[in-house]
């Protein structure tokens, strides 16, 4: 799939970052574009900005759902090819993802459940229900996203990361077996596995209103849960008003986001480049590329605090505990 031109591609998490800059991309070579998010605002800006650089008679649907539900996903399915009257696609994309409950031990288990069920099985689901569009092309390409959490179940020694990461394992090792199945069932579709290191997306922002925590709107006794995790990571915050921990939650947030080493931009011209060089896997970024080395050369030494040394001497990525 050299070019995109009169393509269908669907998209989970086409909101903001890197689901809506792929939107962009696509729908600036002409790709017809079906996105799904949990906020409608969010995706009729992405329609707007593709609008501004797709040709004339691109189009762009957008549709609610949460992609861990299967309900919504089948609804989402029949509502790509009633709006856009098809019943194939070329181009899947599985790229919706949050971040919470990082403590198997500590943190609310209805919360690591959700991470894991949108991380894990949004992707999953996305497969279950897009697949038989996707072979009824005549040339396909499933892309699912990954994480360098997918290989690296950290973000430093200080932090507990056990449900993003174990999500991210589950779609990695999903993705990598779909290499061969779909090889030897279904030839004309090919697979990426997508791995980002730090991407410039609202994750962080995205996460904190999926679960209610919103540090605008948060309570002292909240904003007191907060302090005590941050204490026990061992940032000290002695002094610190309540006020200026929320607006440093925000600033956390938006810095994220902001002042990453690599763009959501950027990053989806490394994932599309990677789609037309029928690549199985895509790593984004050079923290991704050197974590990904120093994973494999020093397996044993992964999770141990002279890692991130090493880590941090290769790479700009300063937002790990």
């Amino acid at each position: 799939m050299e070019n995109f031109e009169g393509k269908i591609a669907v998209i989970t998490g086409g909101g903001t970052g890197m689901g809506r800059e792929l939107a962009r991309q696509l729908t600036a070579e002409g790709c017809h574009v079906a996105l799904c998010d949990l906020s409608i605002e969010n995706m009729e800006v992405t329609r707007s900005l593709c609008e501004q650089e797709a040709p004339e008679g691109t189009q762009v649907s957008l549709f609610q759902a949460d992609v861990s539900d299967e309900t919504q996903m089948i609804a989402f399915r029949d509502h790509v090819a009633e709006t856009l009257k098809t019943d194939h696609i070329n181009l899947l994309f599985n790229n919706a993802g949050i971040g919470g409950a990082g403590s198997f031990l500590a943190d609310d288990r209805h919360e690591w459940e959700q991470t894991f069920n949108v991380c894990w099985g949004g992707v999953y689901l996305g497969c279950r229900v897009f697949t038989p569009m996707l072979q009824a092309s005549e040339e396909g390409h499933l892309v699912n996203t990954s994480s360098v959490n997918g290989f690296w179940a950290s973000l430093g020694p200080q932090i507990a990361h056990t449900s993003y990461s174990a999500a991210k394992f589950a779609v990695k090792g999903f993705t990598e077996a779909l290499v061969n199945d779909f090889r030897l069932n279904s030839p004309h579709v090919g697979v990426s596995l997508v791995m980002p290191g730090h991407v410039g997306t609202s994750i962080i922002i995205n996460s904190s209103r999926f679960f209610g925590r919103d540090p605008k709107e948060m309570s002292d006794e909240e904003l007191s849960a907060v302090r005590d995790q941050i204490t026990k990571a061992g940032i000290p915050l002695d002094g610190l008003e309540n006020e200026d921990l929320r607006q440093g939650m925000i600033q956390r947030g938006q810095d994220f986001r902001d002042k990453a080493p690599l763009s959501a931009e950027d990053a989806s011209k490394i994932i599309l480049d990677g789609v037309r060089a029928k690549k199985w896997r895509i790593l984004v970024g050079h923290d991704a590329e050197v974590l990904d080395r120093l994973v494999r050369e020093s397996p044993e030494e992964a999770y141990e605090p002279d890692f991130m040394v090493r880590l941090r001497a290769e790479t700009p990525w300063d937002l790990i505990g």
